[in-house]
């Protein structure tokens, strides 16, 4: 039977083998036209579990903002990794992702055993490291990074949503919405766009 609830499977497998220190790293903000990519990566005590801890996309955004603080003060540490859209344009949003997973990896205080990540295109020179496509879904580890990243993302939003009120980032935190493009048109790019992101049907000037 196939299981996709998020649960410590994958984590249980791990320890088995001996392996305590499991990292769980996830990513927010691929898909955005501004902003930053954030990572983030975080180790739990052996057997611990938030029973709420879902896939970020499956919890509401208070549900996160409740969970937020738990995960950090229960985790055993927790690295945030950010990559600014101007890095973003220079090597590509996917390098700038493993960007940004590496950078979660090595702001912890403590150096994972092993690392298991969210997708499929995640590489480490020195780390162990296991790529599980939907990750996010099956793992507890994962889906407890996954909202770490997401709520550090947002509130970076919400942020450059005061230095630049035009766009509404706060509402849509730079994705691609109808209301978001219409704001393009009318005002143009912003310093946080990323000007390797935008559709041609914007038909803008770079």
């Amino acid at each position: 039977m196939k299981h996709t609830a998020v649960n410590l499977e994958i984590e249980r497998i791990l320890w088995r083998q001996g392996i305590e220190r499991i990292a769980g790293v996830d990513e927010a903000g691929r898909g955005p036209l501004a902003g930053p990519v954030v990572a983030a990566a975080v180790i739990f005590p052996t057997e611990y579990i938030i029973e709420r801890v879902n896939d970020s996309k499956k919890c509401s955004a208070k549900q996160r903002e409740e969970l937020f603080p738990l995960i950090m003060e229960q985790a055993v540490s927790v690295g945030i990794g950010i990559v600014d859209h101007v890095e973003i344009d220079r090597i590509n949003i996917l390098q700038a992702t493993i960007l940004a997973m590496k950078k979660s990896l090595e702001n912890m205080n403590i150096r994972p055993e092993y690392s298991i990540i969210d997708g499929n295109s995640f590489t480490h020179e020195s780390l162990r490291f296991q790529n599980i496509i939907g990750g996010d879904a099956k793992s507890f580890t994962i889906a407890a990074a996954s909202i770490i990243a997401k709520v550090t993302r947002d509130r970076l939003m919400c942020e450059l949503d005061i230095r630049f009120p035009h766009y509404g980032f706060a509402r849509h935190k730079g994705y691609g919405t109808r209301q978001h493009i219409e704001a393009i048109r009318t005002y143009g790019l912003c310093e946080v766009h990323r000007k390797s992101f935008h559709p041609s049907a914007l038909q803008i000037n770079y």
